[in-house]
């Protein structure tokens, strides 16, 4: 832990304990963020987690990308129901034990039954979608249209993917997370994860138009252009069991 108690921001993972219960591949992934003050999304954190921030700000993250061959602890990617897309808007998180990681505020999906089975299993806010990914040399198009009755918020991004670059400080604050604060069942859980160091690669915005944000709560943001893009062709990444957020990380 640093002085204040906070685990530093780091790009190599601490070592899983326990078992392992899924893992998965995220390719061709886009990270735009748009800078927040902390009190205003401190109300969207389970108990016992606060903003966590970056020379006095925190970041709303809108993530799209393609989910490929999900699998259960160690094993193949289950077929079909392993690969999809995904975009979800989130938030970083810092618990009290000083440990960081993320708060999805949605994650939009185009497999209904991963939908149901986050939802049921883990409490995360998943969502069902229409979605889809076109890569055209190094000009990526993500699209998703909520499924759902009445308003159908959307999102339209197009990014021109450049040279890979070293990892900037704000690089590594949205990217470095080892696992998520959820609210389940009275809980806030914590789930860990690992994986490699993101290839950080400059990203150019193209187009966006987005309403997923404002779908959650979050208007406006993207009426501006984001303070914060990148792209990484992926990682492949590795979940450990759920424990109480207020138990610190094993070492």
């Amino acid at each position: 832990m640093s002085d204040s108690g906070v685990e530093p921001v780091s790009a190599e993972a601490p070592e899983l304990t326990g078992r392992v219960m899924m893992n998965q591949r995220w390719c061709d992934l886009t990270f735009l963020h748009w800078a927040a003050a902390p009190e205003e999304v401190a109300h969207r954190m389970p108990p016992g987690v606060r903003p966590d921030t970056l020379d006095g700000v925190t970041y709303v993250g809108l993530i799209p990308f393609r989910m490929v061959d999900a699998g259960i602890a160690r094993g193949p990617g289950v077929p079909w129901l392993g690969s999809f897309l995904e975009t979800n808007v989130r938030l970083y998180s810092v618990d009290d034990t000083g440990r960081r990681g993320i708060v999805f505020l949605s994650l939009d999906a185009d497999r209904a039954a991963v939908v149901a089975g986050a939802r049921a299993a883990f409490g995360l806010p998943y969502r069902w979608a229409r979605m889809r990914h076109r890569a055209d040399g190094d000009v990526h198009t993500y699209d998703a249209r909520l499924r759902r009755r009445g308003s159908r918020p959307g999102s339209h991004v197009v990014v021109r993917a450049g040279e890979r670059r070293t990892p900037t400080a704000l690089d590594d604050f949205v990217s470095a997370r080892w696992g998520l604060h959820v609210r389940w069942w009275g809980r806030t859980l914590y789930v860990p994860n690992q994986h490699e160091a993101w290839p950080v690669h400059d990203a150019e915005v193209l187009a966006l138009d987005d309403g997923l944000m404002a779908s959650v709560g979050l208007p406006g943001l993207a009426d501006r252009p984001p303070d914060h893009a990148a792209f990484s062709p992926g990682v492949r990444t590795e979940f450990g069991l759920p424990g109480d957020a207020r138990r610190p990380r094993q070492r």
